[in-house]
């Protein structure tokens, strides 16, 4: 493709539009993961690496640039180092594709065929070519992907295509119908793929004793024999130049002998490590076969990752926007939004586009058949009438139910928790429907905030509220339900806010003691384990407690040291 890129704001739609449909794929590019760990995280990483060019109509090029910053794990630093290179709206695409490989390739210091490399070589070849259309270079990338599964030899055995080369043609298959047709409507995966998309369920991977580490070394001049020395210090190396040193992606067994010896070449700018987790299920459409409907919900309930997925929840993420980068609510850490908040640094939260909420939608009716989206509360965001517009305008809208829960955080995790563990069962769909709409009456949630100055921050209330709450060192209790938020009561510390739910609680044993109590924490959850969780078990003792981060998207409003609990009859 010779013709260069006349329309910057055609580009960077065409990036969101490969951004977008990345997300969308990438808990089924997680679960398929076994090279060259079966660790499933290729999805995650790839979801958080390209998560700059969610939003880079403003700036492009500044999107690009923060690429090899963001990248991590073997997956998301290569795709990094490509896209970095080509992602640029004033080069000409064969010339931009040529350096993205090269740079791909440098990164590697054992390239291997059968990933993600295989997909750009393809990319490569196609663009060189005369009268490229957007079907040529589908059916050129459908291709490569599908060979994956025949040059390596785990891929062969687990019965899956490979992971990172998935990714990249879900990210290149909408880029280049938005780019070339100007509309990405992209096929979803399984009509292209088919089988290979399913784990064998024979496949257990091998347990590993190793870390995957991210760093950033500094050094002061650029050494091939340097960089050598470095990826000979571990497998799976990945070395990507950046602003502020080399990004570096190593898996060990030894982080700490690594780090000395890293220390020893350079400044360590950043350092991460975490032990690689395998794998040890097939993929998840064997665990929940008996499911006759999938419950999909907002990440603003209050249910991490890996609790959704254990009951095979699907999350549709809100976006944390702080530190001048957007990360799907799911995948942002607590432990890093609270000190910032505290810090005074501006943050706030997003939606996710009606395009890549649409594109959620398509795919979990064409991936698991029969849905139920049990979504946050239309008095608190927009998706409700979202969801049901496009199920008015889609055939696959028929398979798609859609429940305003009329709740947030910690009650709508109740809703969805418990909604799936009876669609686990096998009840029949219309059950599972009906036992959604019925806790959407009993469960109840009560949260308790710490500080007036966040809600101030976000608009929520008034400086002068907050001021005379504040002054008298009051502490509101506020409850959402169906018309909004409604404030509760008030107290003056933390011990008058446990008090107060257990009051609530006491007077719930009245109708029922075997309860489902959700406890959520912001910066505070050593209080909720050490005292919190002991009182509601003296009261309650036949009762489940299970204690979550809030969610983030409550957090970013209500801010540090607030907590809540919520709960309904099991």
């Amino acid at each position: 493709m010779s013709q260069t890129t006349s329309n910057s704001l055609l580009f960077a739609r065409s990036c969101i539009a490969g951004y977008e449909n990345l997300v969308v794929w990438a808990d089924l590019l997680d679960a398929i993961n076994v090279f060259p760990v079966a660790d499933g995280d290729t999805g995650t990483n790839l979801r958080v690496s390209l998560s700059p060019l969610r939003d880079c109509t403003a700036d492009v090029t500044a999107s690009v640039q923060k690429l090899t910053a963001t990248g991590i794990g073997n997956s998301g630093n290569i795709a990094a180092a490509f896209l970095s290179s080509f992602l640029h709206a004033d080069g000409e695409l064969t010339t931009l594709a040529i350096e993205g490989q090269r740079q791909a390739y440098n990164a590697i210091h054992k390239p291997v065929s059968g990933t993600m490399l295989d997909v750009f070589d393809a990319l490569v070849f196609c663009l060189q070519e005369e009268n490229i259309t957007f079907s040529t270079i589908r059916n050129s990338l459908q291709e490569a992907v599908e060979n994956t599964a025949n040059k390596l030899l785990v891929l062969e055995d687990a019965g899956v295509v490979d992971s990172g080369a998935l990714g990249m043609f879900v990210f290149f298959d909408a880029f280049f119908q938005q780019y070339i047709n100007g509309k990405a409507a992209p096929i979803p995966v399984m009509d292209l793929f088919g089988s290979k998309l399913k784990m064998s369920s024979s496949y257990q991977p091998e347990k590993s004793d190793e870390y995957c580490v991210e760093v950033v070394l500094a050094t002061d001049k650029k050494d091939s024999a340097l960089s050598e020395k470095i990826a000979n210090l571990g497998e799976s190396a990945v070395l990507v130049p950046g602003e502020t040193g080399t990004k570096v992606h190593l898996h060990t067994k030894n982080p700490e002998d690594l780090r000395a010896q890293l220390s020893a070449m350079g400044n360590v700018v950043s350092w991460t490590d975490e032990a690689i987790d395998p794998l040890l299920h097939s993929q998840s459409d064997t665990i929940f076969a008996n499911n006759q409907i999938r419950i999909l919900s907002d990440a603003a309930g209050s249910i991490p990752l890996s609790i959704a997925r254990y009951y095979g929840i699907i999350l549709l993420d809100s976006y944390i926007l702080a530190s001048n980068q957007a990360l799907p609510e799911s995948l942002y850490l607590p432990e890093k939004l609270y000190p910032l908040m505290k810090k005074g640094a501006k943050v706030s939260t997003a939606q996710a586009s009606n395009n890549e909420r649409h594109l959620h939608y398509e795919a979990a009716s064409a991936q698991y058949g029969k849905v139920l989206y049990i979504c946050t509360g239309s008095a608190f965001t927009g998706n409700y009438s979202t969801a049901e517009k496009w199920k008015e305008e889609h055939a696959a809208g028929d398979n798609f139910e859609i429940l305003d829960s009329g709740a947030a955080s910690g009650r709508l995790a109740v809703m969805a928790l418990l909604t799936a563990r009876f669609a686990e069962t096998g009840a029949d769909a219309t059950d599972v429907i009906a036992l959604a709409k019925q806790l959407r009456k009993q469960t109840k949630e009560y949260v308790f905030i710490d500080e007036l100055k966040y809600l101030v921050a976000g608009g929520r209330v008034t400086n002068t509220k907050a001021f005379f709450a504040d002054l008298l060192r009051m502490k509101p209790v506020i409850s959402p339900h169906a018309e909004g938020v409604r404030k509760v009561g008030v107290v003056r510390n933390a011990l008058a806010q446990l008090e107060f739910a257990l009051g609530k609680l006491e007077k719930q044993k009245e109708t029922s003691k075997d309860l489902f109590v959700l406890l959520q924490y912001s910066d505070n959850e050593p209080w909720l384990q050490e005292q919190v969780k002991p009182a509601i078990r003296d009261l309650l003792p036949e009762s489940e407690i299970a204690i979550v981060p809030l969610s983030l998207t409550s957090g970013v409003h209500m801010g540090p040291g607030t907590w809540s609990i919520a709960y309904a009859g099991k």
